[in-house]
């Protein structure tokens, strides 16, 4: 009975044994074919992923060819983005989809996702006109003529870059006017105006926003206003206003706040407070004795750049390069320019941060002519006693020895 009973179970747990391998044949079965199923799918949707990306490369840019014979659009476009800025000029001239994708801004967008950038010196010496100098391959450019009245042209101008463009702000037969140049149009188009159209304001840029404040009205009235402008969306949008008034100051970004230094509240009032906002929060903070040097109605606003989030300043009077404290709220010396500052009340100078230097430009006179030189200093080489190494840029014989205006696009 024993031996029959194991001889049964045995047989029952056989008979289980196969049911269930039977099962798992066919559960194995059907998760192979869902699995199979899955990947397909997952297959087809990155297919029709890819010819979607294909398709509005297509619309955007006008053909399914590939922009490099035998290389993927994406790996194409990776390539290109890491050409040189100024090769970008010719590129609209090989055919109707370099001239889409150029225009399009797509390479320059993809550059900065890439965290590749150029900084091309814009600059006029000449009120008629604006010159860009590419310091890699040392190469100046004569930008299209601003298509504005002559009042535009010979009135005072100031100038920002934001983004991929150069914003300039001065004043038509009637009102205030902005023209802008886009690397990517290589034109100008006359932007929106602010909501309190000004002069003479404290400015600062961010990526791809820039922040203005104060200035003075068509008026006269000096403002403590300020405006945000988005580069991406030609927009501009008011931001709390400052706690004082002031014209004929500076503007910066430290540390991803925004700076407002020096300045007059009148033709005689001078201020040595700065005011800190904090974009977070929106609120401002007034620091008290932030910029000692006294202005005048007839000097310059400061000359201040940032490199490396450190605040550096060109004082007039001595034509000494400071660099300031944080923790002591308190300015260092550093070093001499390599051009005088004091001779024209700082006017006519450009001190600007170009990357990871220090960039001065102005004129100088020699027996062979008057030129423009651009000069450019690493903070990160040091300072040996007392002195900054300044190495020459770039020149630009018979230009003058007045700067106008300046400004540094880096993209």
């Amino acid at each position: 009975m024993a031996g029959q009973d194991d001889v049964d179970c045995s047989g029952m747990i056989t008979g289980k044994m196969d049911c269930n391998n039977q099962k798992s044949k066919r559960l194995a079965s059907s998760s192979h074919n869902a699995n199979k199923t899955s990947f397909n799918f997952l297959v087809e949707e990155m297919e029709m992923g890819s010819r979607r990306e294909a398709d509005d490369r297509h619309s955007i840019f006008g053909s399914s060819e590939s922009f490099l014979p035998g290389l993927h659009d994406d790996i194409a476009l990776m390539c290109l983005a890491w050409a040189r800025r100024s090769d970008y000029a010719s590129l609209p001239c090989l055919n109707a989809r370099f001239n889409s994708l150029i225009k399009s801004g797509y390479l320059y967008e993809l550059r900065r996702q890439l965290g590749i950038m150029e900084h091309w010196v814009y600059m006029v010496c000449d009120p008629r006109g604006w010159d860009a100098f590419d310091p890699f391959r040392q190469k100046w450019m004569r930008l299209p003529k601003i298509p504005c009245d002559e009042c535009f042209n010979y009135a005072d101008k100031e100038s920002l870059a934001v983004g991929n463009e150069l914003l300039v702000f001065g004043r038509e037969l009637f009102d205030f006017a902005i023209w802008k140049y886009s690397s990517t149009g290589h034109d100008w188009v006359k932007c929106e105006g602010m909501n309190h159209p000004r002069c003479l304001f404290a400015s600062g840029t961010l990526g791809s926003i820039a922040v203005v404040a104060g200035g003075s009205d068509k008026n006269g009235n000096v403002l403590k206003s300020v405006e945000l402008y988005d580069s991406l969306t030609g927009k501009w949008e008011m931001l709390p206003s400052m706690h004082t008034p002031r014209r004929l100051c500076s503007g910066f970004f430290m540390d991803r706040k925004f700076y407002v230094i020096g300045g007059m509240t009148s033709h005689t009032d001078s201020l040595t407070c700065g005011e800190e906002l904090d974009l977070k929060t929106r609120k401002w903070r007034k620091i008290e004795g932030m910029y000692p040097n006294v202005n005048r109605a007839a000097q310059a606003p400061p000359l201040v750049a940032v490199v490396d989030n450190q605040l550096y300043a060109v004082e007039y009077l001595t034509n000494m390069v400071k660099k300031y404290d944080k923790e002591k709220n308190l300015w260092d010396a550093l070093g001499r320019l390599p051009v005088r500052a004091d001779s024209s009340n700082g006017w006519g100078l450009a001190f600007k941060a170009c990357g990871e230097a220090l960039l001065v430009v102005g004129g100088q006179r020699a027996p062979e002519g008057e030129a423009i030189v651009l000069n450019s200093w690493h903070p990160k080489s040091g300072v040996m006693n007392g002195t900054l190494d300044w190495k020459v840029l770039g020149v630009k014989e018979h230009a003058g020895v007045f700067v106008y205006n300046c400004a540094v696009v880096g993209c």
